[in-house]
């Protein structure tokens, strides 16, 4: 490729000239503040649309299937997501990590990549009458079969996206993210209303995988070359290799509940399960997905400068917490008539495994701080050292917890998240910029807001007793949370104070306010 090729002149889009220009950040440095917070920003608008994507499709699709349907689904993704963690390796992560990278190494990881995505293409496809054994569902062949094949067009945007991160060009990746979910959705309801059944969440999958490929390749504008010997790309191997050893380890962990429910209990519970973790989860990870977008390039660029990486990390967890602690403690309160508006009357299980799996979403909402320091600073065996410990004893609490069916398998899970979750705060504090009590005391206030705001609103109605339907209830419920927690938030100077220095902290110009 010759050094003056022109990628892709689209209008939305900052072009890029050169070959270097891919791989190049010096400039980045220069403009930071405002390149991060933009990113904040632009992420946030697309992670909004997508969470409305998302509800409005479940909302939708929760009506038109069976939980039976969903449970299949769940049966399969949990065995092809596993694999999938073997396609990247931790590579993409090495590409924006790394400080300097060249168009000769980008390309062999390239090609890495999209060999693994090939071989685990046949090996997903070989194993489908395993896992329509192990389940006792024949349905499981032909699904398992179509969604391997998802697995090429996965391998050929492992590297373009981590260009397009390293760059911070967060709104290309925005209008990828929008654009493939849109059209996965799409193709959902369509089939479902159509009387396609589960078929309609397997070409969901499809459709998205599909158009994700082709708008990273539209957009990136980077076409790699020939792949160089491995010696120019052992170190990142070596990053990549450890980082992703901990995300094989930490999936299986984090998925063995839905592997045992669904050997045990079958599909329908295992949808229930899974569902209720889902409606959950959601209002979480789209606040934390793209504030952690923008934070792992930035905060590489920061690992030589510890006070700026210290004041970035401790505004950005502070605004997540400040925001996704008060979710977490309302959907508690509100489990009962949020499940039914979002689902409907059939899900009403669900609302008991909501509610028992909501003490590991309240940690949970700021499970990136771990996994920001540990990957920004280059410590991945931490983070291997901690899915070790934690993968066995989460899963003798599964094996424990099933004997009360999904309830005890969701109250077992809380129980070890909680526990775990410290534990691997403390260890990736340790010799870092970011000390454990600089954690603690930029969260003390939202953990105390969100525990006072929830009691509070749960006393009021326990008191009121309204005869209200569903969906008059979910939202009668947000009014009066959100003016108790909005008014013991202005309540004190410094709480106020707090509210204040947030946005400099995330623009990293100003001071924790704990020092």
């Amino acid at each position: 490729m010759g050094s003056d090729q022109k990628t892709g002149n689209l209008l939305f889009l900052r072009p890029v000239k050169t070959v270097g220009d891919y791989f190049q950040t010096e400039h980045l440095l220069a403009d930071l503040k405002s390149r991060s917070l933009k990113g904040v920003g632009v992420t946030l608008i697309s992670q909004s649309a997508l969470f409305a994507i998302r509800m409005g499709s479940t909302m939708v699709l929760a009506r038109l299937l069976l939980p039976a349907d969903f449970g299949l689904i769940a049966m399969v993704s949990v065995f092809v997501g596993f694999v999938s963690l073997f396609k990247d390796l931790g590579l993409s992560m090495a590409t924006v990590q790394r400080s300097e990278i060249t168009h000769a190494q980008v390309s062999t990881l390239f090609w890495i990549n999209l060999g693994l995505s090939c071989v685990l293409m046949v090996v997903v496809g070989a194993s489908a009458p395993l896992l329509a054994w192990f389940y006792n569902e024949q349905r499981l062949f032909w699904v398992t079969i179509i969604l391997a094949g998802t697995f090429i067009f996965s391998g050929l945007t492992v590297q373009h996206q981590a260009l397009l991160n390293r760059q911070m060009r967060f709104k290309s990746l925005a209008i990828i993210d929008v654009v493939s979910q849109a059209a996965g959705v799409a193709v959902a309801i369509a089939m479902a209303s159509l009387a396609y059944g589960y078929w309609a969440l397997v070409w969901m999958i499809v459709a998205s995988s599909l158009a994700n490929c082709l708008l990273v390749w539209m957009l990136t504008g980077w076409h790699p070359g020939r792949p160089s010997a491995l010696r120019g790309v052992r170190t990142m191997l070596a990053f990549g290799g450890g980082l992703s050893a901990f995300n094989v380890i930490n999936y299986f962990t984090r998925n063995a509940d839905n592997v045992i429910i669904g050997y045990l209990l079958g599909s329908a519970p295992l949808g229930i399960y899974s569902k209720a973790y889902n409606l959950l989860l959601m209002p979480i990870q789209q606040i934390n997905t793209p504030v952690g977008s923008v934070m792992l390039p930035t905060l590489s660029r920061l690992q030589d400068d510890p006070d700026r990486y210290r004041r970035y990390f401790l505004g950005s967890l502070g605004a997540i917490g400040l925001i996704t602690m008060p979710l977490v403690t309302f959907l508690f309160i509100m489990a009962e008539p949020a499940v039914l508006v979002l689902l409907g009357d059939q899900w009403t299980q669900a609302i008991s495994v909501f509610r028992w799996l909501a003490p590991a979403a309240f940690f949970g909402s700021i499970n990136v701080a771990p996994g920001w320091l540990c990957t920004s600073l280059g410590r991945a065996k931490i983070q291997v050292r901690w899915a070790v410990l934690s993968a066995p004893i989460s899963i003798a609490a599964f094996l424990v917890g099933v004997r009360w069916g999904v309830e005890g398998v969701a109250a077992s899970f809380s129980a070890t998240w909680c526990v775990l979750f410290v534990l691997f705060l403390y260890w990736s504090c340790r010799n870092s910029p970011v000390h454990l009590i600089d954690l603690a005391r930029t969260l003390a206030a939202p953990v105390a807001w969100s525990v006072v705001a929830a009691a509070l609103s749960a006393l009021i109605f326990e008191i009121w007793e309204p005869e209200f339907p569903p969906l008059m209830h979910l939202v009668s419920g947000l009014i009066i949370f959100a003016a108790i927690y909005t008014g013991i938030c202005f309540s004190t100077p410094s709480s106020r104070q707090l509210i204040k220095t947030l946005p400099s902290m995330l623009r990293g110009g100003g001071e924790s306010p704990n020092g």
